[in-house]
């Protein structure tokens, strides 16, 4: 078995190539994945989660991901999210390699996101707003980047303005103006591509805001109890989400519209595979409102770790 560290996923990885090889992984498909979420209150009241996610490739490759989510663990100075993938050759069910699920996720997420981007963001979208400034900000940012070369100027929004702030000096992108945002509506008003990747409960971003041609990224919730848009969001965009697996019935941003009546289910008009596979339309005008829903999932893992073992050799 071939163990892959924190330190080799980061060598090996870049987000061009990990695009390609999501876009393609889109079109071949993905044969089976599953969804377990384990759920515990901690201390103080926050909920602790274990996820266990497998999918499988018929006949190429199998695996799992192991993946436990703590929010007080940065006051112990632990990350938040911490998971090992274990890959599977799919032709004998020998365990090929054991990957460091903690490096892994936040290039794939990212990447999931900007995958996203390319079909519903507006090919001239100059202006990107992240909101958060966690773990995931970083990756986000370049991997939007990747995706719309056009995006020329970043501004950086954190309930902890602190934290944004150390987040911006560290930040350096060639070409690419990177500032603080002080006021939310404000920030997101002026952006043309705007990423959420927060804990939020409450929805940050108000529907009344968005412009038209706005593409709207969420992916910081993963269980009912988590979101980051308000209905308006909803009833003004297209919506598209990264798979109808991990999405409808399990995510906030989704469950609550959809249980308030602002949407239906059927208004979520395509996934990533009918995206990447060309059977559902993308972006289709300048003005359009988009929203895509990033949950992850079980099936861009094994895509991702597959790269990643091939790049390992």
């Amino acid at each position: 078995m071939n163990f892959i560290d924190a330190a080799q996923v980061d060598a090996l990885l870049d987000y061009p190539a990990l695009l390609a090889a999501l876009e393609a992984g889109h079109r071949a498909g993905v044969d089976e994945a599953e969804r377990l979420l384990l759920e515990q209150p901690g201390p103080d009241g926050a909920a602790r989660h274990f996820l266990i996610w497998p999918a499988w490739q018929h006949g190429e490759a199998l695996g799992i991901k192991l993946v436990t989510s703590f929010p007080d663990n940065p006051d112990k100075g632990l990350p938040t999210v911490q998971a090992v993938y274990v890959l599977f050759d799919g032709g004998n069910g020998t365990a090929s390699a054991l990957i460091d699920g903690t490096a892994m996720t936040p290039w794939k997420t990212a990447a999931d996101s900007a995958l996203g981007a390319r079909y519903l963001a507006r090919e001239d979208a100059g202006h990107l707003l992240m909101v958060g400034a966690g773990v995931m900000a970083p990756h986000l940012i370049r991997a939007h980047l990747t995706a719309r070369p056009s995006l020329r100027r970043v501004t950086l929004w954190n309930r902890t303005r602190d934290k944004a702030a150390r987040l911006v000096e560290t930040l350096a992108l060639e070409g690419v103006e990177i500032a603080l945002g002080d006021d939310l509506e404000t920030a997101v008003r002026s952006a043309e591509v705007i990423s959420c990747a927060t804990g939020a409960t409450a929805p940050l971003i108000q529907g009344a805001w968005l412009q038209p041609g706005t593409h709207l990224d969420l992916v910081g919730g993963f269980t009912p109890e988590m979101r980051e848009a308000d209905d308006e969001a909803c009833r003004r965009a297209r919506i598209h989400v990264d798979s109808r697996w991990f999405t409808l019935g399990c995510v906030g941003d989704l469950t609550a519209p959809i249980a308030s009546g602002a949407i239906a289910e059927q208004d979520v008009l395509g996934d990533l595979f009918e995206l990447c596979r060309g059977e559902r339309p993308g972006r289709r005008s300048p003005e359009e409102i988009t929203l895509y829903k990033n949950a992850g999932g079980a099936h861009l893992d094994l895509m991702t770790a597959r790269l990643i073992a091939a790049l390992a050799g």
